[in-house]
């Protein structure tokens, strides 16, 4: 079935056709890495990681590149303020980014770029910017001279005389406009800086990804991705640079921008206090509750993020897990899993999660009342489209936690059985009181009595 995409630069959804369909490209902005991410950094990759998904079963061959933005203000102020090396803190933070994503069932991508590779590859840009008239030096910077592209402002639906009047645009003395923005910054002997021809210093944050992308995926990439937010001013400049930098070529065919997230109904900022690590909500709750959350809401639409919802997640994914601890008898068919129609169907109409989600609760229903292997094998293919239900009942229910005496629990329910069988109800109950105040739930059925980890 033919997938259709939004793209925020036509604004209108669209048959999704790459360049080459033996090659798809896809790029997405990945972290500036000098602290943990909070969870709004999480939800582009979510989103995008089940469009990847999708995207390789449509097509031969995807290549995804995540970048690693490593060299930054930001992270500069973060080692000063430590006392070490920007890579001390990059590659901290690098690799905490990597097992937060991985913890939320995202598959790393194909290529992980890291801008102080490609340094050279930056010089090299700005140089053709310049040769070409597009950029001019000024007191060791290098900047994008704005009105030399006539179509910038398009993606965003802005135009220059609205950015003139007040927009997010840095004013400096040495800009020839207001709007023109920084491709080389010179520094100073205490940050950490390139030999150029302009100046030693280091680069601009959006000239990164557009050498980064051009490396990698070529001139012309087929989809690039990202948070709303960085619509303006980052992907709009990148559409500068890029297509300017490649003589006229598209940069990108489809952009792709997913929502933001609030919490409680207000905006997520440092300044509310209510930004929430991933590193932490990784350990407070099930990580595929915050994944099934993420996936909740449409991507192009806000989500908001509360304790209640995550709680609604956890429970949703209980009945589904319930399921397949029911089926755990039933032999899976030979051949690999189907993907169920109807949730690819949704997933391939604008990537809609809800909808896919919905269609992925009603198989769970069905394989709850035909216990079949068929009913099974479609619930754990839909939700592998999906990231989801990609462990065990078992270690579901026990929520994977090692502080969980499972001996102890082990013995007690031999206890209570022994208690109920002597019919000495009251101490099975007790028993059950014991168990409840130890965070563990357990369940009598036809199959014995399990047990399951209360945490949420």
């Amino acid at each position: 079935m033919p997938i259709s995409l939004y793209n925020s630069l036509s604004r209108r959804t669209e048959p999704f056709r790459p360049l080459n369909p033996d090659r798809v490209t896809m790029y997405l902005c990945g972290p500036t890495v000098y602290n943990y991410v909070h969870i709004g950094n999480a939800r582009g990759p979510v989103v995008f990681d089940v469009l990847v998904r999708l995207l390789r079963r449509h097509f031969p061959a995807v290549l995804y590149a995540r970048n690693i933005t490593d060299v930054d203000d930001k992270i500069n102020a973060a080692a000063q303020s430590q006392g070490v090396e920007i890579g001390t803190i990059t590659a901290k933070f690098s690799q905490a980014y990597r097992e937060d994503m991985a913890g939320l069932g995202i598959a790393p991508p194909d290529l992980e770029p890291r801008a102080t590779d490609h340094i050279q590859a930056i010089i090299r840009m700005i140089g053709q910017l310049l040769e070409d008239g597009h950029a001019y030096v000024a007191e060791g910077h290098v900047l994008f001279d704005v009105g030399s592209y006539p179509d910038y402002g398009r993606l965003s639906g802005r135009d220059t005389e609205e950015l003139i009047a007040g927009a997010r645009v840095e004013v400096a003395p040495y800009k020839k406009n207001p709007t023109d923005f920084v491709l080389w910054k010179p520094s100073t002997p205490d940050l950490p800086g390139w030999p150029s021809p302009w100046s030693l210093g280091r680069p601009g944050w959006h000239i990164e990804c557009s050498a980064m992308s051009a490396a990698h995926l070529g001139d012309t990439i087929d989809i690039h991705a990202g948070g709303i937010d960085l619509l303006f001013p980052h992907h709009e400049n990148e559409v500068a640079q890029s297509t300017c930098a490649h003589g006229g070529k598209v940069f990108a065919r489809w952009w792709m921008h997913n929502g933001m997230l609030t919490f409680d109904g207000r905006k997520m900022s440092k300044s509310l206090g209510n930004v929430l690590l991933v590193h932490e909500l990784l350990k407070a709750h099930p990580p595929e509750a915050l994944r099934l959350r993420l996936m909740s809401g449409h991507y192009r639409q806000p989500l908001d993020w509360s304790d209640g919802a995550i709680a609604q997640s956890v429970s949703t994914l209980d009945g589904w897990y319930r399921v397949l601890r029911d089926l755990a008898h039933v032999e899976l068919p030979d051949g690999g899993l189907p993907v169920p129609e109807r949730v690819e169907a949704a997933l391939c109409d604008d990537l809609n999660t809800p909808q896919a989600l919905a269609e992925l609760s009603q198989l769970a229903d069905q394989a709850r009342i035909n216990g079949d292997a068929a009913s099974k094998a479609a619930l754990l293919g839909g939700g592998a489209l999906l990231g989801l239900l990609q462990q065990s009942p078992e270690a579901w229910f026990k929520r994977g936690d090692n502080h969980v005496d499972e001996a102890r629990i082990e013995d007690l329910l031999r206890q209570r059985q022994a208690a109920r069988a002597g019919r000495d109800f009251a101490r099975a109950d007790a028993i059950r009181d014991e168990l409840g105040a130890m965070g563990i739930v357990i369940e009598d059925g036809a199959q014995g009595t399990r047990w399951s980890v209360l945490k949420t």
